[in-house]
């Protein structure tokens, strides 16, 4: 898998003057370095440290708690497959699979070529059309394994 980045420094220095450097901003300018990316790439966390006159430790204290930030590739399209109770007496456990069986990657990884990042969430407020799952900003619900398996294969035809 290839993982490098071509980083655009002036945009990131653009981000972090947006919030003026405040170290009190480092989840915002980390959630707005993510949405470049999909990740928050390695060799932005020293500028991180230097611009914001934070630790490192803090930085991946915050990339660890926060689902929506991560220090590691992520796919174009994030697929969150909804866990929540009622998405999981509905079947959720089985869309899970079906997408892992689809995309050859287990939950909270990343397909090969980048395109697909699949993970668990406990709810996306959907509960009476579960079993649901988001890509991206994008919400499909009522879903079994081949409706689901559909959804991800839509995704591959409009990005080829």
């Amino acid at each position: 898998m290839d993982t490098s980045v071509q980083i655009d420094w002036k945009k990131i220095d653009e981000i972090i003057e947006d919030y003026k450097a405040n170290r009190e901003a480092l989840l915002m300018i980390m959630q707005d370095i993510s949405d470049m990316y999909n990740y928050v790439p390695p060799e932005v966390v020293p500028a991180l440290v230097e611009r914001l006159g934070v630790k490192e430790s803090l930085i991946y204290g915050v990339a660890t708690f926060y689902k929506t930030i991560s220090l590691e590739p992520r796919g174009k399209f994030i697929v969150n497959v909804c866990t929540g109770t009622a998405c999981h007496v509905r079947g959720a456990d089985k869309v899970m699979d079906a997408l892992k069986e689809k995309l050859a990657i287990e939950e909270g990884q990343t397909t090969d070529d980048l395109f697909f990042t699949l993970e668990a969430v406990r709810c996306v407020g959907c509960c009476a059309s579960g079993p649901v799952i988001t890509v991206n900003q994008d919400t499909h619900g009522g879903l079994d394994r081949s409706s689901a398996v559909k959804v991800i294969e839509e995704y591959e035809q409009s990005d080829s």
